[in-house]
């Protein structure tokens, strides 16, 4: 793979397997003129319509915009339209003998880290939904690191004024954060986000007291999921003990004093509903936390502040008061305010988090 004058990779790890599930698809073959049989079936094939019961009109999602920890931001995005029933290709393929080629490119090997940031979404799968042995079919996170596993922290360097082993101090507790935020079992299934909260400054001004009111009192508004990842298990269960992750941590310098950790990562949560259909709720976060020197600042040695964090929530209700995540499944009626802003696709990691709004995306 090539790289740029300054040593970075001059290809993406999205674009590069892009390509090679294009070059085991085939893609690069010349075209051949159909038999009469393979345009026959796939005629037929083309007239068939989905089954009924099947959502096949946009469905929602939610955005809100703030800044700071006054100011956050949530993104709630749920599924479009549902996915056709009938494969054309598939019938093709066995007529073509490509088939085999079709497989491998449907189960490529894991993607290395996110080195650099993409510069498009990654590639389409096949329009598989997930089932409860395979929860994450069909889906771009098929590729994505397990968990924690996903979450990785980059060598540390001095920075300003911190040392490297501040730097590395700060990068650490970043990862430990995002991971109790985001990938704790219990805090999954609603528990209050103790290990997540240890990690942030008490004395920063008036961010413990908000996050305390988010989990105590939760408003549409004010919700403790703007940063903390919550389902209600009375409602839903997760699906395996697997998280799909991918993102990418940085090091900035801020203010005299001050090191920033600039994260962006996504997590893809399969939930299923009464055991029998499954859901991908996928989170994506953008949040930086800030480590200050106690000479020149107020703080509390060792801990972290919140600077500003956005955030992205698809498949899930659009309005929601109780401070948990509601998956919507494609049998579940749309609930709250109709579908306003643009398609998104939820895996496009190219592009901002969306900034308020409640639409429609690409693809669950």
């Amino acid at each position: 793979m090539g790289k740029n004058d300054d040593g970075r990779p001059g290809v993406s790890d999205e674009e590069w397997a892009r390509f090679m599930a294009q070059a085991a698809a085939g893609a690069g073959e010349a075209p051949k003129e159909p038999s009469a049989r393979q345009r026959m079936v796939t005629e037929r094939l083309r007239n068939e319509q989905p089954p009924p019961g099947w959502r096949t009109a946009p469905a929602r999602r939610q955005r809100r915009s703030r800044r700071g920890l006054k100011a956050a931001a949530g993104i709630v995005l749920v599924a479009g339209l549902a996915l056709i029933a009938v494969r054309p290709e598939l019938v093709i393929d066995r007529l073509t003998g490509r088939s085999e080629a079709r497989q491998e490119a449907e189960n490529p090997a894991p993607l290395p880290a996110e080195s650099v940031r993409p510069t498009a979404p990654p590639p389409s799968a096949a329009p598989d939904g997930p089932t409860l042995q395979e929860p994450f079919r069909g889906s771009p996170a098929a590729q994505w690191a397990d968990g924690a596993a996903g979450i990785e922290v980059p060598a540390a360097e001095a920075v300003g004024g911190m040392t490297k082993e501040q730097v590395a101090d700060a990068l650490a507790k970043t990862r430990q954060f995002l991971i109790a935020a985001n990938l704790d079992p219990a805090v999954l299934r609603g528990e209050r986000p103790a290990a997540a909260l240890a990690i942030l400054d008490p004395r920063q001004p008036e961010v413990p007291q908000r996050l305390e009111q988010y989990l105590a009192k939760s408003t549409a508004e004010d919700t403790p999921v703007l940063l903390f990842t919550r389902f209600d298990p009375a409602e839903v269960k997760p699906v395996g003990e697997i998280v799909k992750v991918r993102g990418s941590m940085h090091t900035e310098q801020g203010r005299p004093g001050e090191l920033l950790v600039v994260t962006d990562y996504t997590f893809v949560h399969p939930t299923t509903k009464g055991g029998t259909s499954v859901q991908r709720t996928i989170v994506r976060r953008q949040v930086t936390l800030a480590l200050l020197d106690p000479a020149r600042w107020e703080t509390t040695r060792g801990r972290l502040q919140v600077r500003r964090y956005f955030s992205e929530w698809s498949n899930v209700a659009c309005e929601a008061a109780d401070g948990f995540l509601h998956p919507q499944f494609p049998l579940d009626s749309p609930t709250g305010p109709a579908p306003t802003g643009p398609a998104v696709d939820p895996y496009d990691r190219s592009q901002e988090v969306q900034r308020d709004g409640c639409g429609t995306i690409t693809r669950s």
